[in-house]
């Protein structure tokens, strides 16, 4: 007989969050997403994915690096809907202190990357980003192009198990608060969207394109709302409280505010056929980690990742952290583990 795999879940100490307010950003427990580092240094940088669109990222080196020997890298995902400089930046700088250079990235057609439509949902053109940041972070001289791993947030986090499928260059897989793009939109959180629901969706889409293709004014869905009523969700506040306070909010040039967080409608159904877990246990045996809160309404998909996926892997449970406290608040998100994780992963053969 088989030995059957041992799973870990581990637990991590938190504190309980406090209320959501309309009125005025909640800061507790650390929130830092605009957190600058003094022991990294940091450089804007493009480089080309396959379909040769320019990828825009902040490349973060420690700055006691020793560059004359080969280290190991890390590529940093944001959001789904949001840009490099919401919850991606802060994660990059935080590993970047623990001596890994780190490169963090906005997916096509969102922040500085190239890519029209503005705000298209392509999944698999933002998987090939995570794979063209892994060119770009192998072609740096004081790089290891064995040791590269990927770190996906939210969204990102089912792109970069997409990417990771078809690219065994990744050799450390992580995700925080994940979000698997492809049933949220299919199914709904916790599977609440019926069948005609979907069809209604797709054909409204449909239409969409038919006045876009004639020139008609495009359409924008879901993302974060802009007001808060005594009828708003617990979900839809939690989100407003990040992306639309000085808390998380973040415009990029040339873009403008009532478009952030927002895909096109015409474009957003290609996520019904995304199904980033599919083949998830070929990436075994590189190793996986997937941390999500306690009370965050994303749980069930890193779960159902943990449960699908080949080992090694990890299932990290944050007692009493939602989906977006782990966007940024730094007394709630385990670094530590994220740090002893990749290190172990990521190290040297002669280590």
């Amino acid at each position: 007989m088989k030995n059957n795999p041992v799973r870990k879940l581990i637990m991590i100490p938190a504190l309980l969050i406090s209320s959501f307010s309309a009125m005025a950003a909640d800061m507790s427990h650390g929130a830092d997403n605009f957190y600058k580092s003094h022991k990294v240094t940091a450089q804007k940088v493009t480089f080309r994915n396959q379909y040769n669109m320019t990828v825009a990222g902040n490349l973060f080196i420690p700055k006691n690096l020793n560059q004359s020997v080969k280290n190991p890298a890390i590529v940093v995902g944001h959001p789904m809907g949001a840009v490099k400089e919401q919850s991606a930046n802060l994660y990059a700088q935080k590993l970047a202190d623990q001596g890994f250079v780190t490169l963090s990235l906005d997916l096509s057609f969102w922040g500085e990357s190239e890519g029209q439509p503005r705000n298209a949902v392509l999944p698999d053109v933002y998987a090939e980003d995570f794979i063209a940041g892994v060119d770009f972070l192998g072609t740096r001289p004081f790089v290891d192009r064995s040791r590269i791993g990927v770190l996906g947030i939210c969204g990102s986090g089912s792109f970069v198990i997409s990417a990771a499928k078809i690219d065994p260059r990744m050799r450390a897989i992580a995700t925080v608060s994940m979000y698997d793009m492809g049933a949220a939109n299919r199914n709904g959180l916790k599977h609440s969207l019926t069948l005609e629901q979907r069809k209604k969706i797709i054909e409204e889409a449909a239409e969409q394109r038919n006045v876009e293709f004639t020139s008609g004014e495009t359409r924008y869905t879901s993302g974060t709302v802009h007001e808060l009523n005594e009828n708003s969700s617990a979900i839809e506040r939690e989100f407003y409280d990040f992306y639309r306070t000085p808390r998380g909010e973040f415009t990029p040039k040339g873009s403008s505010p009532k478009l952030t967080t927002h895909p096109t409608l015409s474009s957003n159904i290609k996520f019904m056929n995304f199904y980033p877990f599919s083949d998830i246990e070929t990436i075994s045996p590189r190793p996986m980690l997937f941390i999500t809160g306690e009370t965050a309404h994303s749980r069930e998909f890193s779960e159902e990742a943990y449960r699908l996926a080949g080992e090694p892997k990890e299932l990290v449970i944050v007692p009493n952290a939602g989906h977006v406290d782990l966007y940024d608040r730094v007394e709630l998100i385990p670094f530590d583990k994220l740090t002893s994780f990749f290190a172990e992963h990521l190290k040297g053969d002669d280590k």
